[in-house]
């Protein structure tokens, strides 16, 4: 029976898409180098920023190293998170649901333990979070299993008590590859057949998980 939801954060929890395709195009702009929304989605959804900013040097002839193309990210994305990032549909009401019937929540995100309280913080949900896990603690990020693993160590739970919501082909595969139920909703990027496949469903948005736990209850 599932008692454990694990949240991913960027493109499931919080509308961080948009940010990023902004924030690359932002530096390819200083450059006059067009970036378009179709390029983002097709070769820079759901990867990492490192790998994302060597193809944008290579691909669209930035004069700039990798580092300082990732420092300038860097400092644009905390001008835009000051700004307010915006939570995805459904995402109160299912952190709410899921505190009034006891489940344990928790989040497992590669990304840094300051952005991400900001961010919850921000938004006024950082309280509904039993435990956290951030890239840092574990050896292998996603696709590889080791977050959601150590999420189940902190929820003191095994992985059939456990579900993983994820919006990434990585994040899904991770999960799968734990051994915990994913459920797949994508955000601007729908993950291919492959992963799909892996996901115990795929839902339209965190609203949808409500009812799909009350059709699994038993």
């Amino acid at each position: 029976m599932k008692n454990t939801v694990i949240f991913d954060l960027d493109g499931l929890l919080i509308n961080t898409e948009i940010i990023s395709y902004q924030l690359y195009r932002d530096l390819t702009g200083m450059y006059d180098k067009p970036f378009s929304m179709e390029a983002y989605i097709h070769d820079y959804s759901g990867k990492t920023e490192t790998d994302n900013m060597k193809r944008m040097i290579e691909t669209c002839g930035l004069p700039i190293s990798i580092e300082e193309g990732l420092a300038f990210v860097a400092a644009r994305e905390k001008e835009y998170f000051e700004q307010g990032v915006d939570l995805k549909p459904g995402a109160r009401e299912l952190l709410s649901y899921l505190q009034k019937k006891q489940y344990q929540i928790l989040l497992a995100s590669s990304s840094t333990k300051q952005r991400a309280e900001g961010v919850l913080r921000q938004n006024g949900i950082h309280e509904y979070f039993d435990h956290m896990v951030f890239g840092a603690e574990v050896k292998r990020g996603k696709p590889f299993p080791d977050i959601f693993e150590k999420a189940c160590e902190y929820a003191k739970q095994p992985p059939e008590n456990c579900l993983v919501l994820e919006d990434s082909e990585a994040g899904i595969q991770a999960a799968y590859a734990a051994g915990i139920d994913v459920i797949c909703i994508p955000d601007m990027k729908t993950p291919g057949a492959e992963f799909c496949k892996m996901a115990a469903a795929r839902l339209s948005s965190l609203a949808d998980v409500i009812p799909w736990l009350e059709g699994h209850t038993a």
